[in-house]
């Protein structure tokens, strides 16, 4: 399915994912070497979808681990049932059991609650893909953790001992450079930047991710986006921004854009109020008067 890097570019299109060959060439690499991806780039360029995708392409389950300041190995690898576990300790105790036979029992695997990287490794059911979803918010330590599973992906748990993945899952890390991550967990993954999109392909991603918008639109809304990146903005939209943009003025049934209607869904695009306001009145203007307005 997947035997060049035209089919891979293919098969993304397919799920309406559009993207240039160096991501597909290093999507096709991950899968034949059985490497993590580790795609970096600005919030909203479309790094997370590509792990929804690729669980798509490969009929696999997703299995997403997002990552925030504070994730602990409980949060992310396992953690023990301790309601059952009571239950299970007065039954032995009612039962005379030995203190030897409690602690063989209480941690046992029935016990064990397997989180996104256990069920990543343990899986049973088809080689998942696990999205590991902005690094970058996590403690450097749960990083360090994760050089593990990424090296040879098994998981040690001290009561049980260590569980070995029989296929490695495919896996997609993804960062928005908040933090530098470190050497070590880039050293174990195939690297890409992700940039904002071109003009053509982002016209083209609104022509497959929003049905019904005119073409006309369609080209004011990418060519203002574009000016709005080369402005000196605190957050640039990214594609996300775009696509809920054109939805916006969908919704609110407008054929091409115009001052009222930028101003009306500043929201939709800019998500700071220093922005907003820098944008609104006079840039306002400036993009309506430029040549895509008459396209």
């Amino acid at each position: 399915m997947f035997d060049t890097i035209e089919n891979v570019q293919q098969a993304l299109l397919d799920h309406t994912y559009v993207t240039d060959r160096g991501l597909a060439t290093v999507i096709f690499l991950s899968i034949k070497l059985g490497k993590p991806l580790f795609l970096e780039g600005e919030a909203g360029v479309g790094k997370t979808e590509v792990g929804k995708v690729l669980a798509s392409m490969l009929g696999a389950r997703l299995i997403r681990l997002q990552c925030y300041e504070g994730l602990d190995v409980h949060t992310a690898v396992y953690e023990w049932n301790y309601a059952r576990q009571i239950l299970h300790l007065r039954l032995l105790e009612a039962s005379a059991a030995t203190r030897g036979e409690m602690e063989q029992d209480l941690y046992s695997r029935e016990f064990l609650l397997a989180r996104p990287l256990l069920q990543a490794i343990e899986h049973d059911d088809g080689v998942p893909v696990l999205l590991i979803d902005e690094i970058d918010r996590a403690d450097e330590e749960f990083e360090s953790f994760l050089l593990e599973v990424l090296s040879d992906f098994q998981i040690t748990i001290p009561e049980i001992g260590t569980i070995r993945a029989q296929q490695p899952p495919v896996v997609v890390i993804t960062s928005n450079r908040t933090r530098e991550v470190h050497d070590a967990l880039k050293r174990r993954c195939l690297y890409q930047w992700i940039d904002y999109p071109s003009f053509e392909t982002e016209y083209k991603i609104l022509e497959l991710k929003v049905p019904g918008i005119s073409n006309r639109l369609s080209r004011q809304v990418v060519f203002a986006v574009q000016a709005l990146r080369h402005m000196d903005l605190f957050k640039a939209p990214g594609v996300a921004e775009t696509l809920d943009w054109a939805h916006a003025l969908l919704a609110m049934d407008e054929q091409e854009l115009n001052e009222q209607a930028i101003n009306d869904t500043l929201g939709v695009l800019l998500k700071y109020q220093d922005d907003v306001q820098r944008v609104q009145g006079g840039l306002v203007h400036e993009l309506i008067q430029q040549p895509y307005a008459n396209q």
